[in-house]
């Protein structure tokens, strides 16, 4: 199913009306206050629930999906996340290379 195309719209998507930067959806920090809002009104504020839902939990790794099908990465440790996040844990922590 392919998604629509967003464009932002120089105002704060979290719908709290503050003017952003040419290019974002967001002002810093409220795409998270945005998600924690959906999660509020649509699961409870349980991500437990926000996870059993689309069908993730501990017999389905949300984690292991992304590094399959959302481009993210694996540590040889085994931390995931986005490949970003993945060097900055690697430069911290002394780790070298990705999980095959």
């Amino acid at each position: 199913m392919s998604k629509p195309r967003l464009l932002p719209t120089g105002n704060c998507w979290c719908g709290c009306g503050k003017e952003v930067g040419l290019g974002k959806f967001f002002a810093q920090g409220h795409d998270k206050t945005a998600e924690s809002a959906l999660i509020a009104l649509k699961y409870e504020g349980s991500v437990p629930h926000f996870l059993h839902a689309h069908g993730y939990g501990p017999q389905h790794s949300v984690t292991g999906a992304a590094v399959e099908q959302a481009g993210w990465q694996e540590c040889v440790c085994g931390y995931r996340g986005a490949p970003a996040s993945v060097r900055r844990h690697q430069a911290k922590d002394g780790h070298s290379g990705l999980k095959e």
